[in-house]
């Protein structure tokens, strides 16, 4: 497996900490573009170097995730080969591979349990993408 690369803002360092946990307990390796602590930041400072080591390949997939993780995924999806994907539950995780590729998980770390973490964190490493019809739409996202 890939390197996976992680970043949070304040809000989400706490979160972001426990799944480089573990990542690390099941010998997942990880690159941890930041924040450090839980002092306040803002999120695009660590969103931008995520989203160009995805877009480089040097990291695949990235984890992002700040409070509601609306602001992270907002600033990801400004890059045009990023499809960074908000997930609050094991289903949407799982969709958002199969119909949607996306290549970074985004999760909300005020909004969710470590124990929900970990079921979207596993549906989204475990997904495959589906290709198929959903290509024809992954396509059209970039704007040209």
């Amino acid at each position: 497996m890939k390197t996976i690369g992680l970043c949070s803002d304040h809000a989400g360092f706490e979160m972001k900490e426990f799944v480089k946990q573990i990542l690390a307990e099941r010998n997942i390796p990880s690159k941890d573009f930041g924040t450090y602590s839980t002092d306040s930041c803002d999120y695009p400072d660590y969103a931008h170097p995520l989203a160009l080591a995805v877009e480089a390949g040097e990291v695949y997939p990235g984890i992002a995730i700040c409070g509601s993780g609306n602001g992270i995924s907002m600033t990801l999806n400004k890059h045009q080969h990023i499809r960074a994907a908000l997930c609050w539950m094991e289903e949407i995780s799982a969709l958002a591979r199969a119909h949607n590729d996306a290549n970074i998980l985004v999760m909300p770390g005020r909004f969710i349990t470590k124990e929900e973490a970990v079921k979207i964190l596993d549906a989204f490493l475990s997904t495959p993408y589906e290709g198929g019809r959903h290509q024809r739409r992954i396509d059209k996202i970039p704007v040209k």
